[in-house]
């Protein structure tokens, strides 16, 4: 498929499209940042705050080694795996809703949960109250990526998805940069309890500012792209079609195998700095720092290789698969890991360079993932496909965090090459059940459609 006829599909508004749509869209995509940076910010507190919940209720033992701490890790990954379950539960339905709602009024109503969760965490004293927290926190931030998909297919056309999708995913890493400033400020001066009220307070203000956003009136019309992925959806119920759709479960496995080591990385990545290198907040800060910073260059370098394929004459299909393959290998150097300890008992830094290729590679990898369903389904039903395919992640995610409780302390070869080798399994299944990826219609309009 050439460039201008890659043009020709999704570039063009309909005559219904508003003219000040094209103009607008990155300012959309800018709103989606920093919705997306203040949700990994909630979500990554109790990581950054970690070593200050060595507290009694959490089951921690004072003077007995990090690695010895059976209850306290159990009791750590259960606060986790509650959050992941109901993140991945409310996946199940946040995309349905998100799509009968509209995208403005659906990302409102689950940024608005998601705050008061976040703020609700301050008033906590017990492993229980946390689950409780976190719960919420959780069924309020599964519409983050159903509504920023939706809104990504409202505004940009398909070689630039990527990229947009790249560049408010970044946000995720952008959390982490300010986060570790941010949390270890507010904890020093205040409490751990401080720090939930900051950043959930920041996605209420968030909430406010969207709602007078005129989203619906300025969003551009369907594209032909569009119309021609509309009868995927006809002939049945939206989750009957879904199930009978290859692609449907191509994306949901591909999210089930790779959001775990995501997981992975924004939960345990401060503890293994810590418990390895013996680095608290105030020394992880930096490390954490520049992981996420590399991580943004990945998100925004991964969606762009791919649309720089497609304006190049590369197809859809050739565009994203390339990109997903670019990324799923640079992930496999985090086998080496463990090994760092060994080479290098005292600095850390090795093992950071490591994390840093691999957290860049992953975002990369999910900047193209996320915009596979823009290539297979209409508008009318990408939340709902992100959203369930996000509940896969999600479960997947419980899974590993499972495992990694169990076998992390004493074994960590053992995660390090699951999380190596997730990526290439997730594009060989995708391969398989997906083999071409565009609109059914894509290869048959001439050139002079346009």
């Amino acid at each position: 498929m050439s460039a201008s006829t890659s043009e020709s599909y999704d570039s063009g508004f309909t005559s219904q499209a508003p003219e000040t749509a094209p103009s607008m869209r990155w300012f959309v995509c800018f709103l989606l940042f920093l919705a997306t940076t203040i949700n990994y910010m909630d979500r990554s507190v109790l990581s950054l705050i970690e070593p200050q919940l060595h507290l009694g209720f959490m089951g921690w033992i004072p003077g007995l080694d990090a690695k010895f701490q059976a209850a306290y890790h159990l009791n750590y990954g259960h606060i986790i795996e509650c959050f992941q379950i109901a993140y991945g539960v409310g996946f199940l339905f946040a995309g349905r809703i998100i799509d009968k709602l509209g995208t403005k009024t659906g990302y409102a109503l689950a940024i608005l949960i998601w705050g008061l969760a976040s703020i609700s965490h301050s008033i906590v004293a017990s492993v229980l109250g946390f689950c409780i927290a976190r719960i919420f926190l959780g069924l309020g931030e599964s519409g983050n990526f159903p509504a920023a998909i939706k809104a990504t297919t409202e505004w940009f056309p398909s070689e630039e998805r990527a990229l947009a999708t790249g560049l408010f995913n970044s946000g995720s890493n952008a959390s982490f940069f300010i986060a570790p400033i941010l949390i270890a400020a507010v904890t020093s001066r205040y409490s751990w309890n401080a720090a939930f009220i900051t950043t959930g307070s920041m996605g209420l203000i968030w909430c406010v500012i969207w709602m007078f956003f005129p989203y619906n009136k300025l969003r551009r019309g369907s594209t032909t792209t569009q119309r021609q992925l509309a009868p995927v959806m006809a002939g049945g119920s939206t989750y009957g079609v879904l199930l009978r759709h290859r692609g449907f479960y191509a994306f949901s496995l591909a999210k089930g195998l790779t959001d775990p080591v995501w997981w992975f990385y924004l939960f345990y990545l401060p503890m293994f700095l810590h418990d390895n290198y013996g680095l608290d907040l105030n020394h992880a800060k930096y490390p954490l720092i520049i992981v996420y910073s590399v991580s943004s260059v990945g998100s925004i370098a991964g969606g762009w290789l791919s649309g720089f394929r497609m304006n190049r004459g590369h197809s859809v299909n050739s565009g994203r698969k390339f990109a997903l393959l670019i990324c799923a290998l640079a992930v496999v150097p985090i086998l080496l890991v463990p090994h760092m300890g060994h080479l290098f008992p005292t600095n850390a830094w090795p093992a950071i360079a490591l994390f840093s290729l691999a957290a860049a590679a992953h975002q990369g990898w999910s900047a193209n993932l996320f915009s596979t369903p823009t290539d297979m389904f209409p508008s009318t039903a990408i939340s709902t496909v992100v959203g369930i395919g996000g509940a896969v992640g999600a479960a997947g995610g419980a899974l590993f965090t499972w495992i990694v409780s169990h076998f992390f302390a004493l074994h960590p070869m053992v995660i390090f090459t699951l999380a190596a080798f997730a990526y290439v399994l997730a594009l060989i299944i995708f391969q398989i059940l997906v083999p071409r990826l565009g609109a059914p219609a894509e290869p048959e309009l001439p050139l002079s459609a346009a």
